[in-house]
């Protein structure tokens, strides 16, 4: 068994999954949405310090699979620094105390390894990452051939809605929030411009979007009006993410597409991505809904692979990483 820890931004979740089947033993999260919606988004110093009083007792609920652990594995990169030494630090005198091998994963491997827990893996397939700090497109051949062919520029598609959300004084996470709002609102009713239409570029940018939508909020007549600016965002933040597949898609064609990440839940982009890959007969992978967010599950589903490869680290060496180097 491999007992694995994420805290790499605002979810302190472990898990223990069983390295034969990939069965999940274990597995709980516990959020900090509450914690950090009065503030807008996620306070990194805030982050930690409930990482820390959380972990432990989650930890505490593991001891009776002790005796079997085979390996620990964290989350060391990407992501919030003071969060993720949290979760390093607490495998390491694990690994010490246990006298395991540690495992550092890569939280966007994890989220791609969502779509197969307690599964086998498929590959190769296209993935879309779509979460609150990453919009990125790469090529997945196995656990060690992954390559971003398209990433943003600045704001990532999940980061746009938080930030939407915040400006229209909804709360934190934006991305449920904003999604609810515009079920009820007409989508045609701004016209925002869709980022980079006219640029050959296979990239992503959602900090000029966010501020068209900013002044839309500043002129609105009463809130009823947010609902019809939410609809239209999501439009658009959508349009521009199919869009660039689109262009992608016309030297590489997809055979097996996959939407991962916190921001992937969205029913919207879901269905838009359907539309898009209909004329490719593409399969469309999705991860199950409890695990498109932040969760250990996943990156024990990659820790697997990595334990049956020797991936290991030293305790010595390890260390956390807030970029990622996909």
């Amino acid at each position: 068994m491999i007992l694995s820890i994420e805290s790499s931004c605002d979810d302190s979740a472990i898990s223990i999954t069983e390295i034969s089947t990939c069965k999940l033993l274990f597995h709980k999260k516990i959020s900090q949405e509450l914690e950090h919606s009065v503030y807008g988004g996620v306070v990194p110093e805030l982050a930690a310090r409930l990482h820390a009083e959380a972990l432990p007792r989650i930890l505490a609920e593991c001891e009776p699979y002790f005796k079997d652990l085979k390996a620990v594995a964290v989350t060391s990169t990407p992501g919030l620094a003071v969060t993720l030494v949290e979760g390093v630090t607490m495998a390491k005198a694990i690994a010490v105390a246990l006298d395991i091998p540690i495992i550092g994963v890569n939280h966007l491997v994890g989220h791609i390894y969502s779509l197969f827990i307690e599964k086998e893996t498929h590959f190769p397939m296209t993935v879309l990452l779509v979460s609150g700090g990453h919009t990125q497109v790469m090529e997945v051949k196995s656990l060690t051939d992954i390559k971003t062919v398209a990433k943003s520029m600045d704001d990532s598609f999940g980061e746009s809605f938080d930030k939407v959300a915040k400006m229209m004084g909804l709360g934190y996470p934006g991305g449920p929030l904003i999604q609810e709002l515009a079920k009820d609102g007409d989508r045609k009713k701004h016209n925002f411009t869709i980022p980079l239409s006219q640029s050959p570029l296979i990239a992503f940018s959602y900090s000029g979007l966010k501020n068209a939508v900013r002044l839309a909020i500043e002129k609105a007549e009463s809130k009823d009006d947010y609902k019809d600016i939410a609809a239209s965002f999501e439009h658009i933040a959508t349009a521009h993410l199919t869009q660039k597949l689109k262009k992608y898609f016309k030297t590489v064609k997809p055979k097996t597409f996959a939407i991962v990440g916190g921001a992937s839940a969205n029913i919207y982009l879901r269905t838009q991505i359907e539309e898009l890959l209909k004329p490719h007969c593409a399969n469309l992978l999705l991860s199950e809904l409890k695990y498109c967010s932040d969760n250990a599950a996943m990156i024990g589903r990659v820790a697997v692979e990595m334990y049956k490869k020797e991936m290991f680290n030293s305790v010595e060496e390890l260390d956390i990483s807030p970029k990622s180097q996909i």
